[in-house]
């Protein structure tokens, strides 16, 4: 398999999927500004979509979209899903949450120019973690599992933390505890980022979009 991704963008939690599932991968980068590969591709001729994740199989298909992508490794690892009769649900229902009221809040924080709207922003972002903050139980997400969706809750906190929203201190205990894993501490440190487990030593990190 081949994992296409950026730096610190939310592809870092198909990398920490896969090595926590154990799963041999390739991996080559994107400039998400210049859409070429670090082999000199023009992505877009790879990928029409121009972003990332896309996860290529070793047959030759091509998965894109982060849902997709993580629900394939679960797939592949039954272990980075709940437990239960209802476990692929809740999986499902919570990855859509996390990309479709989490991740798309970001977007100004990225883009916009406009200091109140970056504010708006922000504020939107810290209720929408308030809320997830009281769904952990236990460890994780799901209890003592930990699961392909606490892999993309933290590259969310992870962004959050470098734009400052607000964070609850259960929120910021769980963030560390899984930053404390050592699939996690490998792929900080194979997309050249900063180790997020102490957190007085994170400062400004260098994060894509």
């Amino acid at each position: 398999m081949k994992l296409y991704y950026a730096p610190g963008a939310c592809s870092l939690s198909g990398r920490i999927s896969l090595h926590e599932a154990g799963l041999d991968a390739d991996f080559e980068r994107v400039d998400i500004k210049t859409k070429i590969t670090e082999r000199g591709y023009d992505y877009t001729a790879i990928n029409p979509k121009g972003y990332v994740p896309m996860l290529v199989l070793d047959d030759g298909n091509a998965v894109t979209e982060n849902i997709a992508v993580l629900t394939l490794i679960a797939d592949r690892a039954p272990d980075l899903e709940p437990g239960g009769p209802l476990g692929r649900t809740r999986l499902i229902e919570m990855l859509s949450w996390i990309s479709t009221e989490l991740h798309v809040a970001f977007t100004p924080l990225w883009s916009s120019d406009d200091e109140a709207e970056k504010a708006r922003a922000a504020e939107t972002i810290a209720k929408r973690l308030d809320l997830i903050s009281d769904h952990i139980n236990e460890l994780y997400l799901f209890g003592p599992r930990f699961t392909v969706a606490d892999a993309y809750l933290f590259v969310m906190l992870r962004w959050a933390r470098a734009f400052g929203v607000r964070m609850s201190p259960d929120l910021v205990g769980y963030f560390e505890r899984v930053a404390e894993r050592e699939t996690v501490r490998r792929a900080l440190a194979e997309e050249g980022l900063p180790d997020a487990r102490p957190a007085s030593q994170i400062a400004s990190p260098e994060l894509s979009s």
